[in-house]
C-alpha cells in the first residue's frame, strides 16, 4: 500500500512540474509575440483602449503595459498596481491596482515613481 502511495506522489510531482514548464512556455510565446497578459477581471477591452501609448520613458525609466509600479501622489497616497498604458492627450497613465481598482494619475500629481516588477522579467 505504501508503494502505491509513493509511486502516485511521484507522478503527482513529475506533472506538476511538466504543467509549471508548459506555463512558462506559453508565457513565453505571449512576450515573444508581444502579448501581455493581465489577469484582472476590472480590466476591460476600453480600458485597454484607452490606454494610446504602451510603451513609454516616464522619469528616466522606460516603462510598458504590465509592469508592476509604485505610484507616490503629491497627496502622499501610495498605489501599487499594473500598468496599463499612458494616454498622451492628458498626459496621464492608467494602473490597476491590487485591489482591482482603475486609477488615472495625471503626471503633474505624480511625487514618486517607482517600477517594483518588469513585465517577462524571468526570460531577460
Amino acid at each position: 500500500m505504501l508503494y502505491y502511495l509513493r509511486i502516485m506522489l511521484v507522478l503527482l510531482f513529475i506533472a506538476s512540474i511538466f504543467g509549471y514548464i508548459f506555463v512558462i512556455l506559453k508565457e513565453k510565446i505571449y512576450l515573444k509575440n508581444n502579448i501581455i497578459i493581465i489577469d484582472k477581471k476590472v480590466v476591460t477591452q476600453e480600458h485597454l483602449n484607452e490606454a494610446d501609448m504602451k510603451e513609454f520613458i516616464l522619469d528616466g525609466l522606460r516603462v510598458k503595459a504590465g509592469d508592476e509600479i509604485r505610484v507616490i501622489t503629491k497627496e502622499n497616497k501610495k498605489y501599487n498596481g499594473i500598468l496599463l498604458g499612458a494616454k498622451k492627450k492628458d498626459k496621464s497613465i492608467l494602473m490597476v491596482t491590487h485591489r482591482d481598482e482603475i486609477k488615472l494619475f495625471a503626471i503633474d500629481n505624480i511625487l514618486k515613481f517607482k517600477v517594483v516588477s518588469k513585465y517577462g522579467k524571468f526570460f531577460n
